[in-house]
């Protein structure tokens, strides 16, 4: 599932993304990348996603939220 189709207040977890390496890298830069727990605090279809990971709040634009398969 991707998780721009996840409602606010849920709780996922990362499995892939399906971009190339640099998003890839960017991503596990900031803590997010497979196996890891996340919650979906803001989910606006208009406007950036606000996930939780380990305490730290991440702003994903949608066009890159829309590349990460969670389960």
């Amino acid at each position: 599932m991707l998780l721009t189709m996840i409602n606010a207040g849920r709780s996922v977890r990362f499995l892939k993304v399906n971009a190339g390496s640099g998003l890839q890298s960017r991503l596990a830069a900031m803590g997010l990348y497979p196996g890891v727990e996340m919650k979906v605090i803001t989910n606006n279809p208009r406007g950036p996603l606000i996930v939780e990971v380990c305490g730290s709040r991440f702003i994903l634009g949608q066009g890159m939220a829309h590349k990460i398969i969670v389960q």
